[in-house]
């Protein structure tokens, strides 16, 4: 972590996504807040989840694909600075509120920000191998562990925070504050160029093929890859019960919301430390630990009936997030060579959007015919089961990425050619 600090280039890319990313926690937070408040439905704060994840997914893929052969320069600031423009839109769409126009809005925002999120750690990636010494595996895994931390740091502050601006000013102005964290990185990044230099120069579609190629030739790949999109459909349903839980259950209000996802993010910055300092050779453990953690919080939030103890079981559930999703990108890494990480990358995206959408459907529906604790108890029970997906597969004993072969492209090429793509 600390090497990982002292690298310039790497320094900023870092900086930049701490500061975008606590930023977001205030676009998140307002909006979830202002949707229910305006429309009092578990359903509808769904439907906002799922218009930022999943709707942008299926087309994230195909972005990712044609930025990275770009021979432009500043593609990844322009992402940033797209996502600033639309947000302001939805601040300004809050004084009018309609649902409808509001999920456009956030979808748009939705497709570039998971783009430019596959590509920001593609890139952290590249520049951990340039900028830090010694074997080029493990400079990666101190990339994915700053970035982690740099993750769970806002996890603590950005959603406390969020809560007190928009119980104390407006959701309005919460939103603003994420408008200036996208504008901020945008400048930030401005130089960096989001393209992977050995990347094969095939059409769209070839790549796009030769990605899912890879990823079906390689089981450890795929089988990590189906083990989160289960785990995903748990661990985010429970997004939409959240605030009815501390509503209607802990009758904590605007704040208490803001402060239990802040102590799922102190969680997480000990989870980061655990996978920083123990990670790079129990990537399977990891995993499984996590996922363990993140089901059992869930279920105790069925339990507990004041803020405080809620607020340990988050805390339990942060670190078991904490040491869960940075494994897991690693182990993605690990077991994909260079020139394809950006495709791959974009499918983790894809498939992290996607399928917590039935996560999100699954909460909503939960709450909206049950109490949030039987909702949470459900997801939580689900969760656990999910981590003896994780416990079967080998991902640390899998052969370095470099040792993959490549997909041949020229076969891809020529069935392009053939079918009119």
């Amino acid at each position: 972590m600390p090497s990982a600090l002292r690298a310039p280039r790497l320094r900023r890319l870092i900086l930049a996504y701490a500061i975008n990313r606590g930023g977001t926690w205030f676009g998140v937070i307002a909006l979830s807040l202002a949707v229910y408040d305006k429309t009092h439905k578990g359903l509808a704060v769904a439907a906002l989840l799922i218009a930022s994840q999943a709707v942008p997914a299926f087309v994230v893929p195909v972005v990712i694909a044609r930025v990275e052969a770009s021979k432009r320069q500043r593609e990844l600031s322009a992402l940033y600075f797209f996502e600033a423009i639309v947000t302001a839109a939805i601040a300004v769409l809050l004084g009018h509120f309609s649902l409808a126009p509001v999920l456009v809005l956030v979808a748009l925002d939705g497709a570039a920000a998971l783009a430019a999120s596959a590509l920001l750690r593609t890139e952290a990636a590249r520049l951990a191998r340039e900028e830090l010494p010694g074997d080029p595996d493990a400079a990666e895994q101190k990339a994915n562990a700053a970035l982690n931390v740099a993750f769970s740091a806002t996890f603590v502050l950005g959603p406390a925070a969020a809560g007190v601006v928009v119980a104390a000013a407006s959701a309005a102005t919460a939103l603003w504050i994420d408008v200036a964290s996208f504008a901020i990185c945008g400048v930030m990044l401005f130089d960096l160029r989001a393209r992977v230099q050995e990347v094969d120069e095939g059409t769209v579609a070839a790549r796009l093929r030769a990605a899912w190629k890879h990823i079906r030739s390689v089981a450890p790949l795929r089988n990590l890859l189906i083990a989160q999109s289960v785990g995903l459909v748990f661990f985010e349903s429970a997004a939409p019960i959240e605030v009815a839980y501390v509503k209607r259950s802990l009758f904590a209000g605007d704040r208490g919301y803001g402060y239990l996802v802040a102590a799922w993010g102190v969680g997480v910055v000990l989870g980061s430390i655990i996978f920083a300092r123990l990670g790079e050779r129990r990537l399977r453990i990891m995993i499984t630990l996590g996922t363990v953690a993140i089901g059992g919080a869930y279920a105790t939030f069925a339990l507990v009936h004041s803020l405080g103890a809620a607020a340990v079981a988050a805390a339990v559930g942060g670190v078991g997030n904490g040491i869960q999703f940075a494994p897991l990108i690693s182990g993605v890494q690990r077991l994909t060579p260079a020139p394809l990480r950006a495709r791959v990358m974009g499918a983790v995206e894809a498939l992290g959007a996607i399928f917590p959408a039935f996560g999100l459907i699954l909460g909503g529906v939960l709450v909206t015919i049950g109490s949030p604790r039987t909702a949470f108890a459900i997801v939580g029970v689900g969760a656990c089961v999910t981590a003896l997906l994780f416990a079967r597969i080998r991902i640390d004993e899998a052969p370095p990425a470099a040792e993959f072969e490549l997909p041949d492209l020229h076969e891809q090429e020529q069935k392009d050619y053939a079918s009119g793509v």
